[in-house]
């Protein structure tokens, strides 16, 4: 895809127009360089042609991640405000608002999950460094996060009970961390992953 052209024309507007239309963009989105003016001024309609550079900016992640979850969002019918609450080095955690969220999340939480593993993949496309994106909508990740929780402490008990180790359902890389971490500093239980994406699973055993 172009970034830049160098277009001649009548008038300096006349330019810009053919070079929005050739980048496929709008005026807030590029940067404008005036390299040569008409022979007539601003305006001038003989002799000189005007002559600009007109360039895309270049977008952060956020603004990509922003711009690819409202496209995502609307495609799917359920338009969303994205909102980017929080942004560091690698990690830009972003919020989405609005009706029928409950839809964007899916069971378990896998539809949010796919929506970020897509806008993932969008930002770090034109990315030179990896960024993480964190999606969120209506609290469902401390939510989520806080039920892991419970759910590690409860199977934690069950095991140091009855002496037997719990298997637990497969889980993603993210809640497999949760509960490892729930857990990772009982004295009496021990947890480990076994298998294979996406069946990977926490087996909790006595230490």
């Amino acid at each position: 895809m172009q970034k830049s052209v160098t277009i001649k024309a009548r008038t300096v507007e006349e330019a810009i127009d053919i070079a929005l239309k050739e980048l496929n963009t709008t005026i807030d989105k590029v940067d404008t360089k005036i390299l040569e003016l008409p022979g007539g001024g601003l305006i001038g309609r003989i002799g000189k042609q005007a002559k600009v550079e007109v360039s895309l900016l270049d977008k952060n992640a956020a603004d990509i991640a922003q711009e690819f979850l409202k496209s995502l969002t609307s495609a799917m019918n359920v338009p969303a405000e994205v909102t980017v609450t929080q942004k560091e080095d690698d990690i830009i955690y972003v919020d989405l608002n609005g009706e029928n969220m409950r839809l964007l999340i899916g069971r378990r939480g896998i539809t949010l999950d796919a929506m970020q593993y897509l806008a993932s993949l969008a930002v770090n496309k034109q990315s030179e460094n990896y960024v993480k994106i964190i999606l969120n909508t209506e609290g469902y990740r401390e939510k989520r996060e806080k039920a892991l929780q419970d759910f590690a402490d409860k199977m934690a008990h069950r095991v140091v009970k009855t002496g037997r180790k719990v298997e637990l359902e497969p889980m993603n890389p993210y809640e497999r961390r949760i509960i490892h971490a729930s857990l990772q500093n009982n004295k009496r239980v021990a947890t480990k992953s076994q298998g294979e994406e996406p069946y990977r699973r926490i087996i909790i055993e006595l230490k």
